[in-house]
């Protein structure tokens, strides 16, 4: 695949130094076109002897090949990382005043452009603007992580990490049809994987992690989720062209980051009150809710505002508990939006009253969700673990869809039923 780098003036431009590398140990061949500012961080050299072409930012260089059309026109994919609060005003408003923008007006492929700002620019109207035109237009322009960025200052610009910005990329590429399916998922169908834009103008709710619920200031009642399957549902959905909000309880950064380089908004949270008020919020907005955090059943009656102190010879004081609401039952009654899809998740384990299906059949007839995704836990599957395997349930109970392999596997192969029961636009 032909992949032009873009690379623009900020401090984060020696990732693009990262990404170049990776792209090229895929097997791409990739030409970084940066700016006269980017070139002020990162030596042409540098791009030169990793690339292995030549680089420069000037229109009027090998004229005779006419570059600020030619690269355009050739290219399977367009990458810019990072890409300034001022790339991102010069491409929305189209200008061509160096090679780098002259190749974003000729470009027929898919461009997806990775920001990398101070937090202030990055939240100003007319940043927001910007990159909300871009995305009328196509480009994919994927969130900022939130982190250090220059200097102390701390917040949401920081350009993603390489890997993520590089995962983006080769997805857009492969949903366009340049390029092979994953190698390293050869069992994900490339059917399913984002090459359809079925989603394309719908707004998804996913919940992901595990909810926590203090005991004292320092403990908490928890469980094992990683939140990677619903960061992962929420990553397909963004492939496929969704609206994505993803409400994380306690996820790790890197599994919140990743989902942000994808396009998803991501709004933490710890306790399952503050799941439940989130994931309504946006429900009320949305076409499909997707239940997928792990979400205690329990918490404690009372918490008190020092730590709970272990007294030599004596036991330990009883906690007493109250039950949680049900937020997935809640959300299947209400119906926060006309002809909402509810779908939910239930990890369980057989023991002597039924196995894992019969608890998942009898959970599906109770909570009143339109789809259950009934996972069996431990055995190296489930919490925690990089594979995962679910049989997808209808209202009733009946098995509509089975599903196993990588998170990012199971989770198209769920978008593809709830994109079936969706009612056209």
């Amino acid at each position: 695949m032909r992949i032009l780098l873009g690379v623009s003036g900020g401090i984060a431009a020696y990732k693009a130094v990262l990404l170049l590398r990776l792209l090229r140990e895929e097997g791409h061949a990739v030409r970084v076109i940066p700016t006269a500012s980017a070139l002020r961080f990162v030596g042409a050299p540098t791009f030169e002897a990793l690339s292995g072409e030549a680089v420069t930012d000037e229109v009027f260089e090998d004229v005779a090949h006419v570059p600020h059309v030619a690269l355009g026109q050739g290219a399977d994919l367009v990458v810019v990382a990072p890409a300034t609060a001022d790339l991102l005003a010069r491409a929305a408003t189209g200008r061509a005043d160096d090679l780098l923008t002259s190749t974003l007006l000729t470009a027929r492929c898919p461009v997806v452009m990775a920001p990398a700002m101070h937090t202030e620019m990055w939240e100003h109207p007319a940043t927001r603007a910007n990159v909300a035109t871009l995305r009328e237009r196509g480009v994919i322009v994927v969130e900022p992580a939130s982190g250090r960025l220059t200097g102390a200052d701390t917040g949401p610009g920081r350009l993603p990490e390489p890997e993520e910005i590089a995962r983006v990329a080769l997805d857009a590429a492969r949903a366009a049809g340049q390029g092979p399916a994953p190698a390293a998922d050869a069992a994900h169908d490339l059917a399913h994987d984002a090459t359809q834009h079925d989603l394309t103008g719908r707004a998804v709710v996913v919940s992901a992690g595990g909810t926590r619920e203090p005991i004292d200031p320092v403990r908490f009642i928890g469980n094992r989720s990683s939140g990677r399957q619903g960061a992962a549902l929420a990553e397909a959905a963004c492939a496929r062209g969704a609206d994505v909000t993803l409400v994380a309880a306690n996820v790790d950064e890197t599994v919140a980051a990743s989902a942000r380089a994808a396009g998803a908004v991501v709004v933490p949270v710890e306790t399952t009150a503050q799941l439940r008020d989130a994931v309504r919020a946006a429900a009320g907005q949305a076409d499909v809710v997707v239940m997928a955090a792990a979400v205690a059943d329990f918490r404690p009656a009372e918490v008190p505002g020092s730590k709970i102190k272990k007294v030599p010879g004596e036991g330990p004081a009883p906690i007493a508990l109250v039950e949680n609401p049900d937020v997935l039952a809640e959300l299947a009654r209400d119906r926060l939006r006309a002809g909402q899809l509810v779908v939910g998740f239930a990890a369980e384990t057989g023991d002597a009253r039924g196995s894992v299906l019969e608890h998942g059949r009898s959970k599906a007839r109770r909570k009143g969700a339109d789809l259950l995704a009934v996972n069996a836990v431990g055995s190296g599957r489930g919490f925690g673990a990089p594979v995962n395997a679910v049989t997808v349930l209808d209202g009733q109970g009946e098995v509509v869809a089975e599903a196993s392999g990588t998170k990012r596997a199971v989770a198209d192969a769920i978008w593809d039923v709830v994109a079936k029961a969706l009612p056209s636009i």
